[in-house]
C-alpha cells in the first residue's frame, strides 16, 4: 500500500479546483511534520495516472490549469452530455460567450472597448460573468474617466481545461467556410466573359 499516494489521491479528489504540486507538497508537509520531496509527489502522481488510465476507471487524474484533477474520460461524454444538457440553465448565452471570447482575446479590455467590437451593450453579460467568476477586474486604464480592465480568471482557464492562454486558438485553427455568392471573380475571368 502506498501511504503517500493514497493521501494525494484524496486531496486531488475532493480538492474543488485542480491543485498544484507545491500545495500537495505543503499539505503533506504540515500533516507529516517533515518534509516531503517535491519527487516523490510527483512519482505519486505519476502513479495515479497509470493506474486511472485504464479501462476499469471512467475517470483519469488530468493537468489542467497548473494543477491536478479527476476528470471522467471521453468515452462517457453521452451520459454527461445528457445530464450537462438538462443542466444547460447554467450554460453560458451566445452574448457572454461573445463577451467572453473577447475579453480572452483582448485583455485587459475596458467595457467601452467591448462593446466597441461587439457592437451592442454589454453590461449584462460582463456582470453574468463576473458572476460566475470567469473574469475578474484587472485594474483600470490611464484613459479619460478610468474605466475598469477586464480579463479572465484561474476560474476560466479551470472551466476550459487549459493551463495557459497560448492554448487558445488562433485564428488560424478555426476552418474558413467556403462562400462562393458575391465572392469577387478574377479580372482574367470578368474579361472572358464580358
Amino acid at each position: 500500500m502506498d501511504f503517500l499516494q493514497n493521501h494525494i489521491e484524496a486531496l486531488i479528489f475532493c480538492s474543488p479546483a485542480p491543485i498544484r504540486v507545491s500545495e500537495l507538497v505543503a499539505c503533506l508537509s504540515e500533516m507529516f511534520g517533515a518534509e516531503v520531496p517535491e519527487e516523490d509527489v510527483t512519482g505519486a502522481i505519476q502513479r495515479l495516472e497509470e493506474k486511472y488510465a485504464q479501462e476499469e476507471f471512467s475517470f483519469q487524474l488530468y493537468k489542467s490549469s497548473g494543477g491536478y484533477q479527476f476528470l471522467t474520460k471521453p468515452a462517457y461524454q453521452a451520459s454527461i452530455g445528457i445530464m450537462l444538457k438538462q443542466q444547460s440553465k447554467k450554460r453560458l448565452s451566445t452574448s457572454a460567450m461573445e463577451t467572453l471570447s473577447i475579453i480572452a482575446y483582448k485583455q485587459p479590455i475596458s467595457k467601452t472597448e467591448i462593446e466597441s467590437i461587439r457592437g451592442v451593450n454589454c453590461d449584462y453579460a460582463v456582470q453574468k460573468l463576473l458572476d460566475k467568476g470567469l473574469i475578474e477586474i484587472k485594474g483600470k486604464a490611464d484613459t479619460i474617466g478610468r474605466p475598469m480592465l477586464y480579463g479572465t480568471s484561474q476560474k476560466f482557464m479551470e472551466y476550459f481545461g487549459i493551463n495557459d492562454l497560448s492554448e487558445l486558438p488562433t485564428p488560424k485553427d478555426f476552418a474558413h467556410e467556403v462562400n462562393t455568392i458575391g465572392e469577387n471573380m478574377d479580372l482574367k475571368d470578368a474579361d472572358a466573359q464580358g
